[in-house]
């Protein structure tokens, strides 16, 4: 439970892929328009798995979001579409440049709460920007775990798959509409091939 103030505030909601980040944003969401806060939600252009204009999670739960160019200039449209919004959420913040840090403080210097939800690491294992600047200047951190596809201990990992094979070292980090899947590892079931 996080604390009323009557100041701004960044809560952090990250983990791996499958780990309950965008239900966990929803659910506060939830709380907030229970409590009679208004809230605007927000989502990088580039992630259209459930609809143009909606934020779901994996068990289809859905809130409508405004979307924004994810790169360069166009995540300060963010804080030009707030009217006397209480409460701002950003999904996927990792599609998101490294502006997002300082929109997202702005935000809170406004008096506003900022919600974020987005993984903290690549199918590499390597800190995922801009989560970890996020999670340095934030008020609250959630850092959530999901159940490893392997062995079924908790997991922190994106284990990246393509063609049913662990991706290679050097593959991009961000491959939008590619024919691939992920599964959620742990630790030691995590394989990077660099072969």
């Amino acid at each position: 439970m996080h604390a009323i103030t009557n100041s701004g505030w960044i809560e952090v909601v990250t983990g791996s892929m499958f780990s309950g980040k965008t239900e966990e944003l929803l659910r506060r969401l939830r709380r907030a328009e229970i409590a009679g806060q208004e809230v605007a939600v927000f989502k990088p252009a580039v992630d259209d798995r459930y609809g143009e204009a909606t934020v779901g999670s994996h068990v289809g739960r859905q809130w409508n979001a405004s979307v924004v160019p994810s790169q360069g200039e166009g995540v300060w449209e963010i804080r030009e579409e707030l009217n006397g919004h209480d409460v701002v959420a950003i999904d996927e913040a990792n599609f998101f440049s490294a502006d997002l840090v300082e929109v997202s403080q702005r935000l809170a210097d406004d008096g506003r709460r900022v919600v974020v939800s987005g993984i903290d690491q690549t199918y590499r294992g390597e800190p995922f920007e801009p989560l970890p600047q996020l999670m340095a200047v934030a008020e609250y951190v959630d850092k959530l775990q999901a159940i490893c596809a392997q062995c079924g201990e908790p997991a922190t990992r994106n284990q990246r798959l393509v063609g049913g094979e662990p991706a290679h070292a050097d593959d991009p980090t961000i491959v939008v509409g590619a024919e691939e899947s992920y599964e959620a590892r742990c630790r030691n079931c995590h394989i990077l091939r660099r072969d």
